[in-house]
């Protein structure tokens, strides 16, 4: 997901100016558990892998509607009963049928968003089972895609329907039938989407080609494992720039970009984009992980979402100073850091965010040098809101962890990165990177065809980092990950020189070392227990951490940022 509009880049603004759609009649309230992404399954759904999904979507922009025809092909892992799906309750149900069967109403309910359909007998573990469902009605409208959930009904600058969903905060369940959680990702989606002629409908995959009929077009798209909320409709008078990436790795993998008719020039300087970018990854992390599919992105009416192979775009081509642009390499990161590699609950969403974010300096680093590296970093240091510990230790929805009255907030983007800047200067480059390797694709010599998409929880990876380094950093991760406040470096000088003690919240142990500039020399301190001391001349001035290797509280940070909020409320309150 594209950073909150915080970001120390996104002093760009949000997304395209948009002729906005005629305004729909008062959509009804979501259910709390249709509202909500990741909730805890189901015995049902504990047992259930979804082994192929067959979507057929009928969209008509003239009505607002969506009409969604649903197949979905289950493998349990013990008897069940029932299978269970999430699908908001707000469509209408029209038919539901098992193994071509229909099912009476008696035997299905869908009260709260969590749909039951009652099995002719008892299905046994190993056993499988086809239900499908047909469904219509007005798809929940996002207000602010894609920070909420929903579809987006638009017009684009030229007139015509433009169309797109976005719903990684509310889920799967406001489009098709699913098991709305991180670990519910089908093994195969083929999606059928019928718009309006002479409309492009941009799918996620391989394109298998499209059908025309009294004025209406389908488009036919198939996918591999997809994240739970990266199926996305995407719709508008498109076109398209397309070419070839040949990998360091020795693969071809097709380019493709869904641009607005009038956009050409622009989209074409963003296209150019594409290449750089798939470098930087390949010898970075690694192979790109759908490159037998493609790599996709359409400009959208919102801002953008990780959308697996079809990343949305909305940044309207804004330059920066950056030299790139940083939604199109945000969004694309989440190609391994999402999508690839899959957070096992959202309490873990910094696997993704911190990773997403984290790729923007790195990449800057990458083209041009330290300086720029660090200048990212420092603008993400003064974002830092410090409210709750990045992983609270029990399962989450996504709401919960995006909101910076519950959860983390930004923090699960810019704490996320900036503590993976400080692991990697703890535990050295090949270290960091060769973690990364194998939290991504679960082994450190990652090849074309050799991985498969995967899941990581944070558990997961503290176990990682201390298997490849030899050591124990639980202590590290306990007070970046689950605690709120930063460390704090305090240096007290006497007559010999600098006494120097790392204070945490709740005293937590922190034997994090660190370096101090003493005259003209730099002096590196074990601080063994979370203590340390430095001889200093008379007269010989210091610098802790000259090299900002280390995310810790820096008072003129926490002062300039009361006095900005103290500013901008002040200024709130003269309009």
């Amino acid at each position: 997901m594209p950073a909150p509009a915080r970001c120390f880049a996104l002093a760009i603004a949000v997304a395209a100016v948009l002729i906005p759609a005629a305004a729909s009649a008062q959509q009804p309230e979501l259910t709390p558990t249709t509202a909500a992404t990741g909730l805890p399954r189901t015995p049902e759904q504990l047992a259930s892998v979804i082994e192929k999904v067959e979507l057929s979507f009928r969209v008509d922009p003239a009505r607002q509607w969506l009409q969604g025809d649903a197949t979905l092909r289950f493998r349990v892992s013990q008897e069940v009963q029932r299978l269970v799906v999430d699908l908001d309750r707000n469509y209408a149900i029209e038919r539901v049928e098992v193994d071509g069967a229909e099912v009476d109403a008696a035997h299905w309910r869908n009260p709260e968003g969590r749909m039951q359909v009652e099995l002719p007998q008892p299905l046994a573990a190993g056993g499988q089972a086809t239900l499908r469902i047909r469904y219509g009605g007005q798809p929940h409208e996002a207000k602010k895609a894609p920070w909420d959930g929903g579809i987006v009904w638009a017009k684009a600058p030229t007139g015509e329907p433009w169309i797109a969903t976005a719903v990684q905060g509310e889920g799967c369940d406001l489009l098709w039938p699913c098991i709305d959680h991180p670990m519910g990702k089908p093994l195969e989606v083929v999606q059928h989407i019928t718009v309006p002629g002479p409309l492009v409908a941009a799918g996620n995959g391989i394109a298998e080609g499209m059908d025309e009929r009294d004025g209406w077009r389908t488009y036919h798209w198939r996918t591999k494992l997809p994240d739970t909320y990266a199926i996305a409709l995407n719709i508008g008078p498109y076109e398209l720039l397309q070419g070839d990436y040949s990998s360091r790795f020795g693969n071809t993998i097709p380019l493709r970009f869904w641009y607005l008719k009038g956009n050409k020039a622009k989209a074409e300087g963003l296209f150019a984009e594409f290449a750089p970018m798939l470098d930087f990854f390949e010898e970075v992390i690694g192979p790109y992980p759908f490159a037998d599919e493609k790599m996709g992105v359409v400009e959208t009416p919102h801002l953008g979402m990780e959308h697996q192979t079809i990343n949305a775009y909305g940044n309207d081509y804004k330059k920066a100073e950056t030299g790139y642009d940083w939604l199109l390499q945000h969004e694309f990161a989440h190609e391994w850091f999402g999508n690839q590699l899959t957070n096992v609950d959202w309490d873990d969403f910094w696997l993704h965010e911190g990773y997403g974010t984290y790729m923007q300096p790195l990449y800057l680093q990458w083209l041009r040098g330290d300086m720029e590296y660090m200048a990212a970093l420092m603008k993400m240091r003064s974002t830092l809101m410090l409210r709750h510990p990045i992983v609270a230790g029990r399962s989450m929805v996504e709401k919960a962890v995006s909101s910076a009255d519950r959860g983390p907030g930004n923090d699960v983007y810019y704490k996320g990165a900036l503590m993976l800047h400080t692991l990697r200067g703890l535990i050295g480059d090949a270290a960091f990177f060769r973690v990364t390797r194998e939290l991504v694709y679960g082994t450190d010599a990652p090849k074309p065809g050799n991985f498969r998409p995967r899941y990581a929880s944070t558990s997961d990876y503290v176990a990682l980092v201390n298997r490849i380094t030899g050591n124990d950093y639980g202590w590290f991760f306990d007070v970046y990950l689950r605690s709120v406040k930063l460390p704090e470096l305090v240096a007290t000088r006497d007559a010999a020189g600098l006494e120097l003690v790392w204070k945490t919240e709740g005293n937590k142990p922190f034997p994090m070392p660190v370096q101090v500039r003493a005259g003209k020399r730099v002096v590196d301190v074990p601080m063994t227990d979370g203590r340390g001391r430095i001889a200093l001349g008379a007269g010989e001035s210091y610098t802790l951490d000259p090299y900002s290797k280390v995310l810790r509280e820096l008072p003129h940070v926490a002062e300039y940022q009361k006095d900005a909020a103290a500013r901008a409320k002040a200024a709130a309150a003269k309009r």
